[in-house]
């Protein structure tokens, strides 16, 4: 009788024993109040505790981090110190970037004014102004007036002024000093 189904000699597998009747009609029995529908106690679940009567769970407390949250948080903390330094490059490479530009820009705007100054000096008039403020030049036949210690001194363009006095030029008055710091002529007496 081993080959009849649902009439084996030892216990289940699930541990309840086979009494033969079809499970619907076990299912369908209206259960009394009170009770919870057999008269066997109910085996425990393994795993599982029944409260104490004291009103205090003695449920182990869960761990505040568990393996998978641990092994994310390292997980995250592995990708963001891969990234720091590739983010970190970029963030540099974009600001040196920025600086270039306006470097470019400035640049730009000098090439602007240089070649406008370029157009300025290649103009004749420009350059007679130029000579005439900065170097003191005079045109033939024009009155050039030039003021030294006050004193406003007078004399026609293209003449040199002479010598008064008898004071010799600037440079014949340099030389001699030389000459007689070097001890080569004796210092005049006036």
């Amino acid at each position: 009788m081993t080959g009849v189904r649902g009439r084996g000699r030892g216990p289940r597998a699930d541990g309840r024993r086979a009494t033969g009747r079809p499970l619907s009609h076990a299912a369908s029995r209206p259960i009394p109040a009170g009770r919870t529908g057999t008269s066997r106690p109910e085996r425990r679940r393994p795993g599982r505790r029944t409260p104490r009567a004291g009103g205090t769970s003695t449920a182990p407390r869960r761990p505040l981090f568990t393996g998978r949250a641990v092994l994310l948080g390292g997980l995250v903390l592995l990708l963001a110190l891969t990234l720091a330094g590739p983010i970190r490059q970029f963030l540099a490479g974009r600001a040196e970037l920025t600086r270039l530009a306006a470097e470019g820009t400035a640049l730009d705007e000098r090439i602007e004014a240089l070649e406008e100054q370029l157009e300025r000096q290649g103009d004749p008039a420009y350059t007679a102004r130029e000579a005439r403020e900065r170097l003191a030049y005079v045109l033939p036949g024009d009155r050039l007036v030039v003021v030294v210690d006050g004193e406003a001194v007078e004399g026609d363009a293209g003449t040199v002024p002479e010598v008064e006095d008898g004071d010799p030029p600037w440079y014949d008055a340099l030389l001699q000093s030389v000459a007689v710091a070097d001890g080569d002529e004796e210092e005049p007496t006036e």
